[in-house]
């Protein structure tokens, strides 16, 4: 299950492309829709280099049962 980072021109936000949340890249479109939809924006600044943050990541998206 991609989402829309799969289109990203960015090796870093490639690697977050199959995480079962619907991130968006950071411009006009998500603005937009936040306000449409009455939601805040939730900011990821990013956790590439870090073990922990890495760790968690998988245990935390990794698919049920799997």
């Amino acid at each position: 299950m991609a989402n829309r980072l799969a289109d990203s021109t960015s090796p870093y936000l490639q690697q977050h492309a199959d995480n079962p949340v619907d991130w968006r890249e950071w411009g006009e479109e998500a603005f937009a829709e936040a306000r449409r939809r009455g939601l805040p924006i939730l900011l990821s600044v990013g956790y590439a280099a870090c073990h922990w943050c890495q760790a968690l990541r998988r245990r935390r998206f990794r698919r049920q049962g799997g």
